[in-house]
């Protein structure tokens, strides 16, 4: 009989991971360094934007009145005004302003006519021919279109790209108040493992580590190697003992039932509580998630591949949460299969396959390996194929849940 607990499904190992996060304290970054983390606090505006009705075309600024009689219309030309400059004239009825994109409407005006819908008059050189009517508002962009000051210009919580960061930006805003990045210990466990720059002898490379740092890193999480503990409780703890500080601490391998895996032991005594161990899914079921005050210890898998799943469906919404965002789970997206799986109901399946769009669809073929070494398919895949625990196949063409991967270059 074996004495280890019931595998969680995922969805609840993943709240429960998630129940167990907040976002880090706030500190105020240039805008550029605030890139994929999130809002901490509502920010408003400061400026009306556009400041002044201004013209979305190259084109002449009328009174709709004048343009709205039988076609051709002449009107005086009264002025030309440029993109930073300012009118010097109200329109009087039959004259308009010859205007560029982006300028301030003359007094008077509330419609542009693009250059395009109009003819010079040779005979008349301060006039123009309009071609065509325009009502009130056309080609114009109105003042406080994309913001007036004082209003609520971006939520808490709200994940700042560069769309976002621009609007912060047209505010003046340089600095944006966000969760720092969390700091993460990355270390690898076993007695077979080498660096990449050592001879490996009969031993492995170990890529774990290097991996996640890069996971970490990209998820938006700031990694430090913590290099490689030996398989002896007393260098696993030693090697943990040094992860003070850190607001996640990530290891791989020595989670599971083998007679060299002390990770779990390690962390029980450096006074680490487990939340949970072992998940209803492969690759990935020897997963451990612990805390000690704020910091949080999860023990992923020795194989890269698992390592690799595992952070994707995990750690990287934890990290997501650390920084603030409000919508932390896997992105998911409808494909459907390319030829047909088959596996014992229990453990939920994340399939790595290549999806490509056939007939406006997401067709998504099994990558032909699926053991947790093998690097290969993890290189290949561009999405996680979810086979729920409770089925045992699903045929060709059916509709199935993919999830993208972030580490897709």
């Amino acid at each position: 009989m074996s004495d280890a607990p019931a595998l969680l499904p995922v969805e609840e190992a993943r709240a429960r991971l998630l129940g167990l996060c907040a976002p880090l304290p706030t500190e105020w970054v240039p805008g550029d360094d605030a890139l994929g983390r999130a809002l901490a606090e509502d920010v408003h505006a400061r400026r009306t934007l556009p400041p002044w009705d201004n013209s979305a075309m190259d084109g002449y600024a009328v009174r709709s009145q004048d343009v709205a009689g039988p076609l051709p219309v002449r009107l005086t030309v009264g002025e030309t005004v440029f993109a930073g400059g300012h009118p010097t004239r109200e329109l009087t009825p039959g004259t308009c302003a010859r205007i560029m994109t982006g300028a301030p409407l003359p007094p008077g005006a509330d419609a542009v006519v693009m250059r395009e819908r109009t003819r010079s008059a040779p005979d008349a050189p301060d006039a123009v021919d309009i071609l065509e009517a325009a009502g009130p508002g056309s080609f114009v962009r109105p003042r406080g279109e994309d913001a007036k000051e004082g209003d609520v210009l971006l939520r808490r919580g709200t994940p700042l790209g560069i769309p976002e960061l621009a609007l912060l930006w047209a505010q003046g805003q340089g600095a944006v108040p966000v969760p720092r990045r969390p700091r993460v210990a990355v270390l690898s466990t076993g007695d077979e493992l080498c660096r990449v720059d050592e001879p490996p002898g009969d031993g492995i490379v170990d890529v774990n580590a290097p991996a996640l740092a890069l996971a970490v890193r990209r998820a938006g999480g700031v990694p430090t190697l913590l290099g490689i503990a030996r398989d002896t409780r007393e260098a696993v703890q030693e090697a943990l003992s040094r992860a003070e500080g850190f607001d996640v601490v990530l290891t791989s391998a020595g989670v599971s039932v083998g007679d060299h895996d002390f990770v779990k032991d390690a962390l029980e005594a450096l006074g680490v509580k487990r939340h949970f161990w072992r998940v209803a899914i492969k690759p990935g079921k020897p997963l451990v998630v612990g805390q000690r005050g704020g910091a949080l210890f999860v023990g992923l898998p020795g194989n890269p591949t698992s390592s690799l799943v595992t952070f994707e469906l995990f750690v990287r919404p934890a990290l997501r949460r650390l920084l603030g965002h409000a919508d932390v789970e896997p992105p998911r997206v409808t494909g459907r299969l390319e030829g047909s799986l088959s596996k014992a109901p229990g453990l939920a399946h994340f399939v790595r396959v290549t999806a490509t769009w056939r007939a406006g669809e997401l067709w998504a073929k099994p990558l032909g390996t699926q053991t947790s070494g093998a690097l290969r398919s993890a290189a290949a895949a561009t999405h996680l194929l979810h086979f729920p625990r409770e089925l045992s196949s699903v045929t060709d063409g059916s509709h199935v849940e993919l999830v993208p991967l972030s580490w897709v270059a």
